[in-house]
């Protein structure tokens, strides 16, 4: 699909309610621990990356699934999706939990039918415009003064499937995933147009270009430091893997590489998460959600341990200055201090 700069400022803009509400975790909530989980060295690697007192801090829950982990570095707050309840949340130091975001994946007026109607990913433009992978409106959404603006939402004169995770290139292209997660029915919902599950980038200028139909459930989505890879995560449970793929001078894929294989992983433990939300460090490790937790690998692919949530972990995503990785575990809000930093800090 191809949208002029002139035809997206045309899109009809949607009201959404932005700003403070009152905390969504009340005091009749459990108290939460202070932190869960621990850390598996597997490479003496790690211990540069994630400090040997290093621990899993929960902030917040309450939550039904969280999502999108981002950092609002002007708001110096954390911008996170609760796709059920169809909002972005806010998390501060200062301030704690509130709501900042409600309708945040779909506007319609009809009743949505499936369970994930609300945004996935996240991310900010170079103006500083929040961009939204909004599931139950199919598309790449921006908001803007307080209304959504359509970037796109067809490939080919079709609707996306439910678009799920971006990332943006430092030229303001938007790589991103479209598995069929946020249909009601999924793969086998007779609203889906699309035969296929793609892979996509999108211009500054809206042009829509598929990159790879070629794995079922793509997902998280990342680039490497120097732009010149993609990493894109499958939450297939029978091919529960991380693909590699070199970026052409023309922004075309070549042929993808494996980059890790945790479908044994899934089968062991079939409930605790699939490959999903990826970040990549400055030094090029990535930090992949998947079974239990979080992936950590080196930029070659080589496992140096994990962040072991014992929980599913949706995705992961840098914040303060940089140094802290903050996790989306399943209803709750987790960090890890790391001494590294992320990309784009």
């Amino acid at each position: 699909m191809f949208r002029s700069l002139a035809a997206v400022a045309a899109a009809a803009l949607v009201a959404v309610a932005v700003g403070p509400r009152p905390p969504l975790v009340g005091a009749e909530e459990p108290k939460l621990p202070m932190t869960l989980g621990s850390i598996d060295r597997r490479d003496a690697k790690l211990d540069a990356l994630i400090p040997k007192d290093a621990r899993i801090e929960v902030l917040a829950g309450g939550f039904k699934w969280t999502e999108g982990p981002v950092w609002d570095k002007k708001g110096n707050a954390l911008l996170f999706t609760d796709i059920p309840n169809n909002r972005v949340v806010k998390w501060s130091a200062k301030d704690g939990v509130s709501d900042f975001l409600k309708p945040s994946g779909y506007t319609g007026k009809a009743e949505f039918k499936g369970q994930e109607p609300g945004a996935n990913g996240l991310a900010f433009d170079r103006d500083g415009h929040l961009i939204l992978c909004q599931h139950g409106d199919r598309r790449i959404a921006r908001l803007k003064d307080g209304k959504f603006e359509t970037l796109a939402d067809k490939y080919m004169g079709k609707r996306f499937n439910s678009p799920n995770d971006l990332v943006l290139a430092k030229n303001g292209d938007i790589y991103f995933t479209d598995p069929p997660y946020g249909l009601p029915e999924q793969v086998k919902d007779p609203a889906k147009e699309l035969d296929f599950q793609g892979v996509y980038r999108l211009s500054p200028k809206g042009e829509v270009t598929l990159l790879t139909k070629e794995m079922t459930r793509p997902n998280g989505v990342a680039l490497a430091p120097d732009e010149k890879t993609l990493y894109v995560a499958n939450s297939d449970p029978d091919k529960a893997i991380w693909m590699a793929f070199p970026i052409g001078a023309d922004g075309a894929l070549g042929k993808g590489k494996l980059l890790y294989d945790a479908t044994a992983d899934v089968k062991a433990a079939p409930n605790k998460g699939l490959p999903d939300g990826l970040k990549v460090d400055a030094k090029g490790n990535i930090f992949a959600t998947a079974v239990n937790g979080v992936y950590v690998f080196s930029p070659e692919g080589t496992l140096l341990g994990r962040i072991v949530t014992n929980d599913k972990t949706a995705n992961c995503g840098w914040g303060d200055d940089g140094t802290v990785l903050y996790l989306a575990t399943n209803d709750k809000l987790t960090r890890v201090k790391t001494t590294t930093k992320g990309l784009g800090w």
